[in-house]
């Protein structure tokens, strides 16, 4: 199976305007993917405020894996990830 993978960048943060953390999530989805399918997946992603989805483009293989070694260090998505299996 083919992949496309993606760099996602989003608004997490409770309810309220300026009260928002951006952050970029990095998605990988079979080829046929586009666009549209990719931003309904943030859209819906834990989290994300309504309209949350800032920037979306394609990347290749490399910059997926170093974005997705980058969200471990991310210390909002530790903060969301530890609340989320609390939960």
């Amino acid at each position: 199976m083919e992949w496309k993978y993606w760099k996602v960048v989003l608004r997490y943060g409770h309810v309220g305007k300026r009260k928002d953390v951006t952050v970029a999530r990095y998605l990988v989805t079979p080829s046929h993917y586009n666009l549209v399918m990719v931003m309904d997946i943030g859209k819906e992603m834990p989290g994300v405020k309504s309209e949350g989805v800032v920037r979306l483009t394609e990347v290749g293989l490399e910059e997926y894996l170093a974005g997705k070694r980058a969200e471990t260090e991310n210390f909002y998505l530790q903060q969301l990830f530890n609340y989320e299996l609390r939960a």
